[in-house]
């Protein structure tokens, strides 16, 4: 969030403030004094300086909400029409309309995700954190380090918030409506309790207040993780891949959502094979089986999963 700051308050905030909380007028010798004629932009200045802490606020819940839906909006809608198998929605326990109710689900939680994390990016912009400017600060050997911290921190983390909320205690009440998508689509990367979005996001917010990080590699990382979560959503079963002994694939992702006690990591599988609960992909589990056989009973497919041309249907 500091970085996001940095880029657009030259760019488009200091014009919006200067608009809507204009700077009381001057006069023209207090003015005089206070500026040169080239210091003063055209549009005028803001009575809220960059470092208003009400400022800083409202632009932090201004950038995430935009920021999260553009995110969400553009690689949702490439994920979904790109690499997700709509095949899949044709599995018996895809919901009727299930699309659109992820849709809703995620718009109606982004809001509230932002307000409980307003606090932690506020404390980003206002200096609280290690994010820091210069790699030179701490060489280019603790900057790559740095970034495979980051996600071995999140892996061990997020795999316990995860596997906690998991607990029966715990599950209805946070972690339930994130499982009412039982063949998921990518729409539904962000198809939480707000509570529950929030609480996984926690280990990879608080690592800049426990660890040093170059504030654009963070924002980077950041990013990422953002769109990670997405892509674990788009139902590829690819399986007999090298790959998926290591990498917490969409296939892993997948399999957590049809039988909820296994695959519970973000980025890697270390942690579910080490805790017991890994459940690797197999052919054999692939959802599109069931998603198959029903469209082959509705006469849409073979049975070899070929397609059959269907009857245009005349007036």
């Amino acid at each position: 969030m500091d970085v996001a700051l940095e880029l657009l308050d030259p760019l488009i905030l200091d014009r919006a403030y200067a608009y809507f909380v204009p700077a009381p007028a001057l006069s023209a010798n207090a003015t005089a004094d206070a500026f040169s004629a080239k210091d003063v932009p055209s549009y005028g200045v803001s009575a809220w300086g960059r470092d208003n802490m009400v400022r800083q606020i409202i632009s932090i819940l201004v950038v995430t909400q935009v920021g999260a839906c553009a995110l969400y909006w553009i690689f949702s809608a490439f994920s979904y029409y790109l690499i997700f198998d709509r095949r899949l929605e044709y599995h018996p326990r895809f919901l009727k309309n299930q699309v659109r109710q992820e849709m809703i689900s995620s718009m109606s939680a982004v809001p509230f995700i932002n307000l409980l994390t307003l606090p932690i990016f506020l404390g980003e912009v206002r200096g609280h954190s290690f994010l820091y400017a210069k790699v030179e600060d701490y060489g280019w050997g603790y900057f790559f380090f740095s970034a495979v911290l980051f996600m071995v921190w999140n892996d061990f983390f997020i795999y316990w918030i995860h596997r906690l909320e998991h607990h029966p205690s715990i599950y209805k009440y946070i972690h339930k409506p994130h499982h009412k998508w039982i063949v998921p689509t990518p729409w539904a990367a962000l198809a939480f309790h707000p509570l529950d979005g929030y609480v996984q996001s926690l280990p990879y917010h608080v690592f800049v207040f426990v660890f040093p990080v170059q504030k654009y590699l963070y924002m980077v990382l950041f990013i990422l993780v953002q769109l990670w979560t997405i892509f674990i959503h788009d139902g590829d079963m690819i399986s007999g891949h090298w790959l998926e002994k290591f990498v917490n694939s969409p296939a892993h992702h997948t399999l957590h959502h049809m039988y909820f006690t296994v695959n519970y990591g973000q980025y890697f599988t270390w942690a579910d094979i080490y805790f017991k609960s890994n459940r690797p992909p197999r052919p054999e589990l692939d959802p599109l089986i069931d998603a198959l056989r029903v469209m082959h009973e509705k006469g849409l497919v073979d049975e070899k999963g070929n397609p059959i041309p269907q009857k245009k249907k005349h007036d």
